[in-house]
């Protein structure tokens, strides 16, 4: 279709996105944040992070400096949080290998820590206009429809096609819009579910529409049972504060601060929390159960409610993982945010109790 991209670039320019926070200005440091913070994440979810994140770190020399738990911090909420990490140590590679200048070309973007092929080409057309092609969820959607791309994306023969599609029909001119308005086209008209056919430019053109099989392309990924799994967490209080734990870099929030995990085997989970920590405490009732979904399991989750038996009492651990937080100091925490939840729930029963409304659970 040799004028997929003219009539492309066409629609973006009267029906496209223009106001996004990142748009503008060709700032590689915004252009790469906001293209880590949009995967797998929406643009209404990213917006006020992305604002926050910038408030705080406006440089990328800014962000190299700060401790990785002050990134994590203002990245609690946001989930997949092995981008905060990677980020974090980009912004340091680039420092220390790049002079503090932001790599110009999508194959030395493509080297920094948590940057793919695909994102790398983005950062690189919107930022230095570098005519380079990108392959993310909302491209492989549009492609698989309008063409009639036959199989899962995620497969490599699949996605081997898609790549030479795409490269394909890169313009010679205006790659950074020609790549906003791929974006923009599975964002805005070719969705997953409900896409507005009618007002796509390529309503006539479109195989997955004239075939009627626009609710099957693309193949979704062949079924899986997900696994299941079940954790209890330790949610120690002395007076108003919660005992958190640093979760270690690797596995399930990464770096962040959690609740203790309490072994599947510790049978006496006050008894477990005086081995782990040194401190004496009494357990409460059971609190509400919880489940997580992941991207490959399920969590369910159990929190139990203990309660340090002396108010001065400190908690020890050998690595130093462990740490007091104020409940008033939770939401400057991060957190993830199944814990923040948990923990809402507590600070709530805690105010009531401490109003002389209720009694506190015992």
């Amino acid at each position: 279709m040799s004028e997929f991209a003219p009539r492309l670039l066409a629609w973006q320019r009267g029906h496209g996105r223009h106001d996004l926070p990142w748009q503008g200005g060709g700032d590689p440091y915004r252009i790469w944040l906001s293209e880590i913070m949009l995967q797998q994440t929406r643009v209404d979810t990213v917006i006020p992070y992305y604002q926050r994140f910038l408030a705080r770190f406006p440089d990328l020399a800014g962000l190299a400096a700060a401790p990785v738990e002050e990134v994590m911090a203002l990245w609690s909420g946001l989930g997949y949080y092995a981008r905060a990490r990677n980020l974090h140590r980009a912004a340091q590679v680039v420092m220390t290998e790049h002079g503090g200048v932001f790599p110009h070309n999508a194959a030395t973007i493509a080297t920094l820590p948590g940057v793919g092929r695909s994102t790398a080409a983005a950062i690189a057309a919107f930022a230095f206009d570098e005519r380079a092609a990108i392959l993310d969820g909302n491209v492989k959607r549009v492609l698989c429809r309008i063409f009639g791309i036959e199989g899962f994306p995620g497969d490599k023969a699949v996605e081997d096609r898609l790549w030479a599609l795409a490269e394909s029909l890169l313009p010679e001119h205006e790659p950074g819009r020609y790549i906003q308005a791929q974006m923009d086209l599975g964002a805005m008209l070719c969705t997953r579910a409900r896409p507005a056919c009618a007002r796509c430019p390529f309503h006539g053109d479109c195989i997955a529409r004239r075939t009627g099989r626009i609710a099957e392309l693309p193949a979704a990924r062949p079924k899986k049972a997900v696994p299941r799994r079940s954790a209890r967490f330790a949610v120690l209080i002395r007076g108003r504060e919660v005992l958190l734990e640093r979760r270690p870099p690797a596995g399930i929030w990464g770096g962040l601060l959690a609740l203790p995990e309490i072994p599947a085997d510790a049978a006496d989970p006050a008894a477990w929390v005086r081995g782990r920590t040194g401190l004496a405490c009494i357990e409460g009732a059971p609190l509400a159960p919880l489940t997580h979904t992941f991207t490959h399991f399920t969590l369910d989750i159990q929190p139990v409610l203990l309660r340090a038996s002396s108010p001065a009492a400190a908690a020890t651990a050998d690595d130093g993982a462990l740490h007091w937080q104020a409940f008033a100091a939770l939401q400057q925490a991060a957190l993830p945010a199944a814990v923040r939840k948990i923990l809402d729930a507590v600070a709530g029963i805690e105010l009531f109790c401490a109003s002389g409304a209720g009694s506190s659970p015992r």
